[in-house]
């Protein structure tokens, strides 16, 4: 099988991969960072009342008409608590942001444009106008008024307003559950003491990491030796759960030792592609079982978590009904760069912004993608493309951003 293009690979990925259909109701305080699957009505009218929109005096614009008018304070209206009367001809009431307005009251005069005289009098050294300061009933929206719609991402503002509208659950989209199963004798947990030919499985960490900040939830299977009845178990749990992604880590080559991609076949798992022309990360399998789209990233933890940024997350957010994550950007390469041969490579470097605003990429002189120290110390990636020419210093280049710069 001839090696793809990564971005082939990717359009192949997400092309077989159906979004998220089933949905959930949460309380509003999981909602945020979830995709509304219903679009959300007011339950009620807000405001309920017309109200204050200041601290002053609720009275009649056409007793104000002119500076000085002289009128009598008949009583107080609060938050939560009105005032019960009717205002009349040359009368107001004490007001503060947020109460009703009273019956016969159509404006407010700030309490800074009023002279507080003996007795419950006051003088008025403003003009104003009917509506003046006054927040009309429904001036946000209207009883079985639809505000959000279906589609939209939860956050801060948007929980805000449902829970305006008297809404304390909304209906999401469920999360993508990915199941990670990572494959070899060679492995033990991080905590565990390695024996003399083993290493601790670092990607499964770093991996499942990536999936959650996407918007998927994790479950993961552990760590399974290179045997068929183990896979077959770990991948029939996967299944039982109903995941929607199997992520295996490892073993997915064609070695005597790798045996992900064999069982998978034998179990019912149609192969759409593996191997992919791009360094770190070449021996990336893509395939389906059943509704479960199937992701077997390279066991080297550096080339799993390049892979993982490049097609698991753009998986996960695809099938999550949320935007495509964007890490692209444009920076000036700090050294120069040999020529590429025909894989895409990515090269792992820090950031800096210079006083200038651009960002200035410092490529690691080391790239072995056994260095998950100079993984975890890069902020970005620097993209070469198959076949590019060499790069001088102080050229621009593209990358793929980690983090921001410090």
């Amino acid at each position: 099988m001839a090696l793809l293009s990564v971005e082939d690979a990717l359009a192949r990925l997400i092309g077989g991969a159906a979004r998220i259909s089933r949905t959930e109701t949460v309380d509003l305080f999981d909602a945020d960072g979830r995709v509304l699957a219903e679009p959300v009505s007011a339950s009620l009218t807000q405001p309920p009342f017309d109200n204050s929109a200041m601290d002053g005096y609720a009275l009649r614009a056409e007793d104000v008409a002119s500076l000085g008018t002289r009128l009598d304070v008949i009583g107080e209206s609060a938050a939560g608590r009105r005032f019960a009367g009717t205002v009349g001809k040359g009368q107001a009431v004490r007001i503060f942001t947020g109460a009703p307005m009273p019956e016969g009251a159509d404006a407010v005069l700030l309490q800074e444009d009023a002279i507080r005289l003996d007795g419950n009098i006051i003088e008025t050294n403003f003009v104003v106008t009917e509506g003046r300061h006054v927040r009309p009933r429904g001036q946000d929206f209207l009883e079985g008024e639809v505000v959000l719609n279906a589609g939209e991402i939860m956050d801060a503002g948007r929980v805000t307003v449902a829970a305006a509208m008297n809404r304390s659950q909304v209906t999401v989209y469920r999360k993508p559950l990915i199941a990670v199963i990572a494959t070899g004798d060679e492995l033990v947990s991080a905590g565990t003491a390695p024996g003399p030919d083993q290493i601790v499985a670092s990607s499964i960490y770093g991996v499942s990491a990536l999936a959650k900040a996407a918007g998927a939830d994790v479950l993961y299977l552990g760590i399974v030796s290179d045997d068929r009845s183990q896979i077959e178990g770990a991948v029939a749990k996967a299944q039982e759960a109903r995941a929607d992604i199997i992520v295996t880590l490892g073993g997915a080559s064609v070695g005597d030792h790798d045996l992900v991609q064999p069982v998978l076949k034998s179990i019912g798992m149609e192969l759409d592609f593996w191997k992919i022309a791009m360094r770190p990360g070449k021996p990336l399998m893509v395939g389906s079982l059943g509704d479960a789209r199937v992701l077997g990233l390279p066991g080297n933890p550096v080339s799993s978590m390049v892979c993982s940024l490049l097609f698991l997350e753009p998986l996960v957010a695809h099938m999550a009904h949320l935007p495509p994550p964007e890490r692209r950007a444009r920076a000036v390469a700090a050294m120069a760069l040999a020529e590429n041969d025909h894989r895409q490579d990515y090269l792992r470097a820090r950031l800096v912004r210079r006083p200038d605003g651009m960002l200035e990429a410092h490529s690691f002189g080391k790239q072995d993608s056994s260095q998950m120290k100079i993984f975890a110390g890069a902020d970005c990636l620097i993209v070469r493309a198959p076949n590019a020419e060499a790069l001088p210093a102080g050229a621009e280049c593209d990358i793929l951003t980690l983090r921001h710069p410090a």
